[in-house]
């Protein structure tokens, strides 16, 4: 190893195309898009300086405000709903069952599909004439419970937010799993023979096992949804009336659809800042969780 180091050579050869693409499609277009920001431009004609204009515009605007709690409440939900769901999984599968793996393919499939897919299923699903949501509740009697599910302001936000929320439970289940199951088989036999319960197991040994995995999942479920666009896209584009408007999808739009590229830089950077000070709060509070576990 001290020998493979030592030659530069070798370095540079395996290293070097791999920081040449990470530069090119992932650093060059982050510090391009800051450049962008500070930009009144339309993609063809001159561009023009404007300094912080599209960032004050943006918090001055209605929509911009609207968009971001939205984005905020998609977070809120992956982490208050979907991960406790996905931990329970785990720790369910982690005792072991008949039919483990099947379950666990099972629960992991919705993260294979396209989410092009997941969102006209699930738009199928919510269609009010012959969707399954509606027709299940005429059904069992509750003809007064059907909605026109994506197209009312008021619940079409969790409307849109629980197909994200469901596909990706397996995804963070998984990863939960499988530092469950990193844990020594000899830890669960020495807490049995001390007369523990399956609670007491998952409680006192399980989950403080597997808190770095959990500060990953959290990081995981806040910078994913922070980023969402193709399910929101398909299955409202943002309507009604906004009420289902994220930050990426109102991004696409100020780009592609009403040729603002300077704002919807500024919109791109201000979801970058926010990926890192959730990555930079979790950092911070699961550090000194952790070093009490060591």
């Amino acid at each position: 190893m001290k020998k493979i180091m030592s030659d530069k050579l070798a370095i540079l050869l395996f290293v070097g195309p791999t920081f040449i693409l990470f530069t090119a499609f992932a650093v060059y277009p982050v510090f391009a898009s800051v450049g962008y920001s500070f930009l009144e431009w339309d993609g063809m004609n001159a561009s023009t300086w404007v300094g912080l204009q599209n960032y004050f515009e943006l918090f001055q605007t209605g929509r911009f405000m609207q968009s971001l709690w939205n984005s905020l409440a998609l977070v809120m939900m992956s982490i208050l709903i979907q991960l406790p769901i996905a931990l329970v999984l785990a720790l369910i599968l982690n005792h072991g069952m008949k039919g483990e793996g099947v379950y666990r393919s099972i629960y992991f499939v919705p993260v294979l599909l396209s989410s092009v897919v997941i969102a006209t299923l699930w738009s199928k699903i919510y269609h009010p004439d012959y969707g399954l949501l509606n027709i299940f509740l005429r059904w069992i009697g509750l003809q007064a419970w059907t909605r026109q599910w994506l197209s009312d302001p008021k619940i079409a936000l969790c409307a849109a937010l629980i197909p994200i929320v469901w596909q990706f439970i397996g995804y963070h289940m998984l990863l939960m799993y499988s530092a469950c199951k990193s844990i020594s088989p000899d830890i669960y036999e020495a807490a049995k023979i001390d007369g523990a319960t399956s609670f007491d197991t998952d409680f006192y040994i399980v989950i403080p096992s597997i808190v770095p995995m959990l500060k990953v999942c959290l990081t995981f479920a806040a910078v994913g949804s922070l980023k969402i666009f193709d399910l929101i896209y398909i299955l409202t584009n943002g309507g009604p009336a906004g009420a289902t408007e994220v930050l990426s999808t109102l991004m696409y739009t100020s780009l592609f659809g009403r040729n603002r590229y300077g704002l919807g830089s500024a919109i791109a950077i201000i979801i970058i800042i926010m990926c890192m000070l959730f990555t930079f709060i979790f950092q911070r509070v699961f550090k000194p969780i952790e070093k009490s576990l060591d």
